[in-house]
């Protein structure tokens, strides 16, 4: 995906070159047909009339007075002064005696072209016509420089013609794009508050109902209500920042440093629940120093958020995940690997499309990891999927590396790792001057999400 706009914008731009492409692609043609008809039609008719007019003098020219272009060598008779070298042509003329048959012959000589006709006359004599196609070859050459000059105005006329055709044409197209964008973002704004409101009511429905002990039926049902709405939001969130990205993909005015190995640690804190509850192992391994990369940190939370959740909803009970991160040659990387069921190589591709639905666990329908390559994209980074069937899968993101912001050491000093044994969630760490605390992520306020990107 291009990370300076999005597929359908690329498409609109494809669908303008291409009209503008074609344009000057029938205007050439249309040059070029033009061009090789009047060549032909000009050489057809030269040469038709030089044989013409050679052949007439060949039987009745007068060799010491021949006409224009024209040299007539006859027995007994001196040829002229400026005749041309080489002429004429004594192996045509005795086949003539012998045969009494005209022969005609184009000779090239001296950067021209000699049209050459032998023949009887009425009288006995043999006479040898000779024309210089001089000034018809330079009537040629002076039609294909004017087709030259025609076929460099036609593709500046067929550039100049295709870029208008081409906005007009898909002007429609890219008008209907910015509603449609405009009207996702607006819809999804409008409905984010109260969807929230009803997962928030859904939530405090089920408490309710786990407090008063009324029975498993309804308690189900409302654990299902919450995490529909759950997924609702999640949507919603997905069409915002995916139609923001569309609307300005730079989105230069909100980019900071973001240290990476805090926000992995922040995002890793957000899941504790759903972590605890399906006992899993999530590690958090970074190095004792800040990472930095220049982004917007709303949106590579989500794409963080996105890989976490993917792999906690794939990992089976008592698994592991690991979330690894490091620095590689001014790429800051940041790896999430799991013991899940993994994944064959040809369906890698897959996963990124949008509204893909992954298999197994319930896969659902949604943006998802489309979603988390257009933010890195869009960040000037890559991510991978490696997996392998019944051996876990791993992702891995790449993104450019920034300065740190001023006031923060670019290293740090690691402070003494603290272990957690007893917790299913814990992290590698360490304690830097006047960066963020790093302790061992507790549970998050309110419940983990109910969806994940499908695989």
């Amino acid at each position: 995906m291009n990370p300076s706009a999005s597929a359908e914008w690329a498409a609109v731009r494809r669908a303008r070159l291409r009209i503008a492409v074609i344009t000057g692609a029938i205007i050439t043609l249309l040059v070029t047909v033009v061009g090789g008809v009047a060549h032909t039609v000009m050489t057809d008719a030269q040469n038709d009339q030089v044989w013409r007019e050679l052949r007439y003098g060949a039987m009745y020219g007068d060799p010491v007075k021949p006409p224009v272009c024209t040299w007539l060598y006859a027995s007994g008779v001196e040829p002229l002064s400026n005749a041309p070298l080489g002429f004429p042509l004594r192996a045509d003329i005795e086949e003539v005696r012998g045969t009494r048959e005209a022969v005609e012959r184009t000779v090239e000589r001296d950067h021209t072209v000699y049209l050459v006709r032998t023949q009887p006359r009425a009288d006995g004599d043999v006479v040898q016509a000779v024309f210089d196609m001089r000034f018809q070859l330079a009537d040629r050459s002076h039609l294909w420089f004017a087709l030259a000059v025609a076929e460099v105005v036609g593709l500046l006329a067929a550039a100049v013609t295709g870029v208008v055709l081409g906005r007009r044409a898909v002007a429609p197209l890219a008008e209907a794009l910015t509603r449609q964008h405009r009207f996702v973002t607006d819809a999804s704004h409008e409905l984010r508050t109260p969807v929230a409101q009803v997962h928030t009511r859904a939530q405090m429905l089920a408490r309710q109902a786990a407090d008063q002990g009324l029975p498993g039926p309804h308690r189900d049902t409302l654990a299902r209500l919450v995490a529909s709405t759950g997924r609702l939001g999640e949507v919603l969130d997905d069409l915002l920042l995916s139609a923001s990205l569309a609307a300005g993909p730079a989105r230069r005015s909100e980019h900071r440093p973001v240290e990476m190995v805090a926000l992995a640690r922040s995002v890793v804190a957000e899941e504790a629940d759903r972590v605890r509850a399906r006992r899993l192992t999530v590690v958090v391994d970074g190095p004792p120093h800040p990472l930095f990369v220049d982004g917007v940190e709303s949106a590579l939370r989500r794409a963080v958020g996105e890989l976490l959740s993917n792999a906690i909803r794939h990992t089976p009970a008592e698994g592991r995940i690991e979330m690894i991160l490091s620095r590689s040659g001014g790429t800051v990387l940041l790896a999430v690997a799991d013991t899940g069921p993994g994944f064959e190589a040809a369906a890698v591709e897959q996963l990124f499309r949008r509204f893909h639905r992954g298999s197994g666990d319930g896969g659902r329908y949604g943006l998802g990891l489309a979603l988390l390559r257009e933010v890195v994209t869009r960040h000037g980074g890559t991510v991978v999927a490696d997996g392998r069937p019944g051996q876990g899968a791993r992702f891995t993101i790449r993104l450019p590396e920034c300065a740190a912001p001023p006031g923060v050491p670019a290293e740090a000093q690691p402070a003494e790792a603290q272990p957690v044994d007893a917790e299913p969630v814990t992290a590698t760490r360490a304690r830097r001057p006047g960066g963020p605390r790093c302790g061992r992520p507790g549970p998050a306020g309110g419940p983990g999400r109910p969806g994940a990107a499908p695989r």
